[in-house]
């Protein structure tokens, strides 16, 4: 009977179909329409394009000049940089050194997992006021140190540092489960015959846990640097319009800026499809570095 099922292609079709459909409808065919929308005159949202710009590709041209595009782009891939290093990093740390423990894994677990389930939006109004110039957590702490001079956390110098630390906290957890349940499914038979060789905690953990991550770690590194590319409602609310003075914009905070605030539509779509390309490209990079091995 089993063998019939696999046979039988129609019910799996009959499952498959209402999914593909759903992604025609509201993944490929919007993306097909931002392709032709950023080749026509649109400056109204809501409005549909009737004529194609002159020439059509003025918006990808604009890109080239345009210096809040490159520092956009810049942005984006420090914080690619700082996800993977930052995020799956630490993770790796975390997940290592709870899985040396012997009781209490589990209120770990929850607790570095607790901040995904907190809305970015709600962290981003939180961390605006740790931030605050004045009467905010971190300088108040630093008061309390001896620190005179009040820090202005959003100044230009050091806004994209504050602006990707609560970023960076907010995904440790989410890789600290992924790179757990990796540890997890790693047999205590290699950590035991490990043992009796001799091999001390710190050698078993390099010699075994990192090797027989690797594959985890390769998918933790894919999703850090494909979701850097996401972010978008914690840095909107934090530094919004790209404040100060426009150095905090992201690819896809600079594209909701372009579309929503200046109702530049048509450049907004351009936008979009550069952050598809770059996604595709980065993911095909990182994928060709961290490939996965087969044990």
């Amino acid at each position: 009977m089993g063998a019939n099922i696999y046979r039988n292609k129609k019910p799996a079709l009959a499952f498959l179909l209402p999914a593909f459909l759903f992604m025609v409808l509201f993944l490929y065919y919007p993306f097909f329409k931002t392709i032709i929308n950023s080749f026509m005159h649109l400056k109204q949202l809501g409005a549909t394009a009737t004529e194609f710009n002159a020439p059509w590709y003025t918006n990808y041209e604009e890109m080239l000049h345009d210096p809040h595009v490159w520092t956009s782009v810049k942005n984006t891939i420090i914080m690619m940089l700082v996800t993977l290093v930052g995020q799956v990093g630490i993770a790796i740390i975390l997940a290592l050194m709870v899985d040396n423990i012997g009781r209490g894994k589990q209120i770990f677990r929850t607790l570095y997992f607790f901040p995904i389930v907190i809305s970015a939006t709600a962290l981003g109004l939180m961390f605006n006021l740790i931030f605050l110039r004045d009467k905010g957590m971190v300088n108040q702490v630093l008061e309390m140190l001896g620190k005179q001079e009040l820090t202005d956390w959003k100044a230009e110098g050091i806004a994209l540092i504050t602006m990707m630390a609560p970023v960076m906290w907010q995904y440790v957890g989410f890789y600290f489960v992924i790179l757990v349940t990796g540890l997890n499914n790693i047999s205590d038979e290699l950590y035991e015959a490990a043992t009796i060789d001799g091999a001390t905690a710190l050698q078993r953990v390099r010699y075994i846990s990192v090797p027989m991550l690797h594959n985890v770690i390769c998918t933790c590194s894919v999703l850090a640097v494909t979701g850097a590319l996401k972010v978008f409602d914690l840095p909107w609310v934090m530094f919004p319009k790209g404040m100060p003075l426009k150095t905090t914009f992201l690819t896809g905070t600079y594209m909701y800026y372009q579309t929503m605030e200046t109702k530049n539509v048509d450049y907004g779509a351009a936008l979009a499809v550069l952050i598809v390309v770059l996604g595709v490209v980065l993911a095909k990079v990182v994928n060709a570095i961290f490939r996965e091995k087969d044990y």
